[in-house]
């Protein structure tokens, strides 16, 4: 089955585009397209996307905002969002993943890299690259987000390789990265990563990264620090 998206954008020109560009990919097929974060929220009721590929920056209501509620929408439990942003304008994009975007791409990713971005965040992987975690982490910097610390029970549950895959993870890595770096299989690192997922309450990957700084097991340009307990 195609994986179904929905195109949110203000500019109907960009949102063309897109159709056009996602239309062309056999594997994949828009659904519905939306001028607003509003409108997007009611159409992702309506049609229960796979994938809403939407903009930061729109009028009524902005893709932040609407990228919170779909992410935590009970009625869409399967619905990810991916961001599309210019990045080096938009400084709402680590608040973006905050509120449960499962990644983002930049508007002048090359076509094919968009498509495959799609399909990744539909099979519940996040996409954060390398590239993209440092700019990222340049922008948690900038912002100077206040640390929100989890509860110390949570870090404390963390075994010591699970510590170390979080601090890979918050690197960007990919499971089959973890797993040639810390000399695992691709299945064992796969497996940390769900162990991670649960014991944290996190939804995906993007989640872990945020949550790695945030909680101080990783200092930006500082690299690992000791957890609590």
């Amino acid at each position: 089955m195609s994986v179904r998206v929905l195109v949110v954008d203000d500019e109907a020109l960009i949102r063309a585009g897109f159709r056009a560009l996602v239309d062309s990919d056999p594997d994949l097929a828009v659904v519905g397209e939306a001028a607003d974060g509003a409108q997007a929220i009611r159409m992702v009721h309506a049609l229960r996307p796979d994938v809403v590929l939407i903009d930061i920056r729109m009028p009524t209501m902005d893709g932040l905002e609407a990228t919170r509620r779909i992410a935590h929408d009970d009625a869409a439990p399967t619905t990810r969002v991916l961001v599309v942003t210019t990045f080096d304008r938009d400084e709402y994009v680590f608040e973006a993943l905050r509120a449960g975007a499962s990644g983002f791409v930049l508007k002048d990713t090359p076509p094919e890299h968009l498509l495959e971005a799609i399909k990744v965040v539909a099979t519940g992987e996040a996409l954060l690259t390398p590239t993209l975690t440092r700019r990222l982490i340049t922008e948690f910097v900038r912002s100077a987000v206040p640390p929100r610390r989890p509860a110390p029970a949570a870090l404390a549950g963390l075994t010591q390789r699970e510590r170390e895959v979080l601090v890979q993870v918050a690197a960007g890595r990919s499971n089959a990265e973890l797993a040639h770096v810390l000399h695992i299989s691709r299945a064992t690192a796969k497996t940390h990563v769900s162990n991670l997922l649960s014991k944290l309450d996190a939804r995906d990957r993007v989640q872990l990264v945020v949550l790695a700084y945030e909680s101080g097991l990783v200092n930006p340009g500082a690299g690992p620090v000791p957890l609590p307990g």
